[in-house]
């Protein structure tokens, strides 16, 4: 509840127009945040009802979380120093990185799951204070990024079939239709549109994909996408 609080306030006195949005891994201190942004933008149903679950749920090796966030002052300054001297400092401290973690301000989050060669988006959702400037945008193009570097083919997803902002965003990003799920969501029998990317590895998608994340810098947003280590 604290973490909520915290938040909120933040929220308040954040200048949106001068803020950058890092993306990076979802961490445990997230998940006060995540819960609050999860049930404001799907109260009907959220990706998880139980609190707990957010937790059990980072430890899913085929579940993946982003966060797009606005890092505190603190860890400001700790990113802005030559990396020699991070390591020197944080290297035996992992508890304080996680604890400066904590006290960013999260806009938004997304997760995906991973099925055989498909990564499957289940949840992109953004403050409601912070929508319409890039966000859910910076959010898909990590998702995709990652995906790839995890050596998923395709990307798919559902969408409300009145959520049209939405769907031209996914089209933007080189999703197509694929289909529809009927009567798909339970609040209101709303139909899902299915979407899918063709192979995300063709070096169309590639340069497609270079394209939206130079656009994201050039926008001021620091599309950081979270780390994966490089497979051998």
């Amino acid at each position: 509840m604290a973490q909520q609080q915290t938040a909120s306030h933040m929220l308040q006195s954040l200048r949106m127009t001068t803020a950058s949005c890092l993306f990076r891994s979802m961490t445990e201190a997230d998940i006060p945040q995540v819960y609050a942004i999860d049930h404001e933008a799907f109260p009907a149903e959220s990706l998880f009802r139980p609190y707990s679950s957010y937790a059990r749920e980072l430890q899913n090796s085929m579940a993946h979380y982003i966060v797009g966030c606005v890092p505190s002052t603190r860890r400001m300054r700790r990113m802005s120093r030559p990396w020699y001297k991070r390591l020197l400092r944080w290297h035996h401290f992992e508890d304080a990185a996680v604890a400066y973690r904590a006290s960013d301000l999260l806009l938004g989050f997304a997760g995906f799951w991973i099925m055989l060669d498909e990564a499957h988006v289940i949840a992109i959702a953004v403050r409601e204070p912070c929508r319409r400037q890039g966000i859910g945008q910076g959010l898909l193009v990590s998702i995709i990024d990652m995906a790839a570097r995890l050596h998923v083919r395709v990307v798919t997803l559902e969408v409300r079939d009145g959520n049209k902002s939405a769907q031209a965003m996914y089209l933007r990003h080189g999703f197509h239709v694929a289909g529809r799920r009927p009567r798909y969501y339970s609040d209101n029998q709303e139909d899902a549109v299915l979407m899918t990317t063709d192979d995300i590895h063709c070096a169309e998608y590639v340069e497609r994909l270079r394209g939206l994340r130079a656009e994201s810098l050039r926008d001021g947003w620091l599309a950081h996408p979270s780390l994966i280590p490089d497979s051998e």
